[in-house]
């Protein structure tokens, strides 16, 4: 089962059925969120030919099942920056992420799609909260942005204070995504979904190999968020953050603006218009994907928390949510390899890709049409920066080595048949000597594929509130059958 947003909801898109690929672009997008769509339109209104390849439908990853606020007041993120990175660096991300949010402001109007204008909220709910929010709003005033301090914000519990930003936005992130994809087509854009894209080799051209065939590019632009290429090690430099969010019908807007908690519990809240009423949107509960024993609980503990605030609400969607948080900080956008402008990827948005996404497609579409943006150097790829987040890096991969060994340990203990799996259930144990086998039921079938990871031989976990096998190494995500969900793995789970 796949929780379904309540976007997703609003705009269904029906399975794509692909004809066999062929053909060759001037540049070919792999991804079709956000950052894809933009750089794409970006380029075609550039008169490039391009083509996107979507492996589901256009804004079924993250765009899809995103929050989708659009501020330049991102939590305690300025906070994080600082500690890694020198001033001018942090002014470079506000402007990148300024620049992001206005040309998507101006798309929006221009378009047809309807935005509401909100003020952005970093709230403490006790004395640490406070300060965290108090530091995050002297950098943002450092950086050039127009913060004020409010002693006592709207909401409904007890809070220590928070620091504003006004003039900020937020959207129906499909019906963004549809009217980018539209206007993408009108400039002569090839969008081409159900294709997934296997491998990426080759230089002049660049050749794509897809599950149906396969298509050539001058440049590629590997827009899936972490790359579905391991050459450049992106999985190594991210770690995959698994979020949740609950709507609810309430019948009058139940908050005044897009918050976010600096301090824990972590969360987010906004609004969203709906026909009967408003929606209340509540979001939180973080982990790191595959690292926690129930992400059934997760959301329980939103509904807990929701009912004990705002006791009239009525839930009406949960679904959860992938992003990357990059070792150091910043998000990426440039070449896969140093020196290699044949293949560009970009990702590690950190949860805000509704401007980085925006920022990463300008600063990719001026790199190949002969272009640059001074902000654009702390989205490089490749630097000193990089070293900055040596750390965070070190940390990181030893967590990883501790799930690999842990994860070939785990099922020794499982050894045999054992109990078949409730509905809904599923587990890895060792059915003979060799690799563990995932086994689950679900609509009264048992399906056992092999519980190791095809991206790097990790062994995946039950994720009891999706119905999926997630791998607690890099955070790619596997259906019951075995079939691919969410990268970098680009192949399913093999057959037990």
């Amino acid at each position: 089962m796949t929780l379904v947003s309540v976007w997703e909801d609003r705009h269904p898109h029906p399975p794509a059925a692909p004809a066999e690929l062929s053909g060759s672009w001037d540049v070919v997008v792999v991804g079709g969120g956000i950052t894809g769509l933009t750089t794409a339109l970006l380029l075609a209104r550039a008169g490039r030919s391009v083509a996107v390849l979507e492996a589901r439908h256009v804004g079924a990853g993250t765009t899809g099942r995103s929050t989708a606020k659009v501020s330049a007041l991102q939590g305690t993120r300025l906070s994080r920056i600082s500690r890694r990175h020198p001033e001018r660096v942090v002014e470079q991300y506000v402007r990148a992420n300024v620049e992001g949010g206005a040309w998507l402001a101006r798309f929006c109007d221009d378009h047809g799609v309807d935005r509401q204008v909100r003020a952005a909220y970093t709230f403490g709910f006790g004395s640490r909260g406070a300060a965290a929010a108090r530091k995050e709003s002297l950098i943002a005033t450092r950086a050039g942005l127009p913060v004020t301090w409010v002693d006592r914000p709207d909401l409904p519990f007890e809070t220590q204070g928070a620091v504003r930003l006004d003039d900020q936005f937020q959207v129906d992130p499909l019906e963004l995504v549809d009217a980018l994809a539209a206007q993408a087509r009108a400039h002569g854009v090839t969008i081409i979904e159900g294709v997934r894209v296997r491998r990426v080799n080759g230089t002049g051209p660049v050749r794509l190999v897809t599950d149906v065939g396969a298509a050539t590019a001058g440049t590629v632009v590997v827009a899936t968020n972490t790359p579905i290429l391991d050459r450049g090690a992106f999985f190594a430099r991210v770690s995959p953050a698994r979020s949740y969010s609950l709507a609810f019908r309430t019948s009058h807007p139940a908050v005044d603006g897009m918050y976010l908690s600096a301090d824990s519990p972590s969360r987010s809240l906004r609004d969203a218009p709906a026909d009967d009423g408003s929606l209340l949107l509540i979001g939180g509960a973080g982990h790191t994907t595959g690292r926690t024993r129930s992400p059934a609980a997760r959301l329980d503990e939103l509904r807990a928390w929701t009912a004990e605030y705002f006791p009239d609400a009525v839930e009406t969607h949960a679904w959860s949510a992938q992003d990357y948080v990059p070792h150091h900080a910043l998000p990426y956008a440039g070449p896969l390899l140093p020196g290699h402008e044949e293949i560009l990827v970009a990702g590690g948005f950190s949860k805000w890709g509704f401007t980085n996404g925006v920022a990463a497609a300008l600063a990719l579409s001026g790199r190949i049409l002969g272009g640059q943006m001074e902000w654009a150097e702390a989205f490089r790829t490749w630097g000193a920066h990089e070293l900055r987040g040596s750390v965070d890096s070190a940390r990181m991969n030893a967590e990883v080595g501790f799930e690999m060994t842990r994860g070939w340990l785990r099922p020794l203990a499982r050894p045999g048949l054992g109990v078949a799996p409730a509905e809904g259930d599923g587990t890895v144990r060792l059915d003979h000597l060799g690799a563990p086998t995932a086994v689950a039921r679900t609509a009264g079938v048992e399906r056992r594929v092999s519980a190791v990871c095809s991206h790097l031989g990790g062994i995946v976990r039950w994720n009891d509130a999706e119905r999926s096998w997630d791998c607690p190494l890099h955070g790619s995500r596997f259906g019951a059958d075995g079939e691919v969900l969410d990268g970098p793995a680009t192949c399913g789970l093999g057959r037990a």
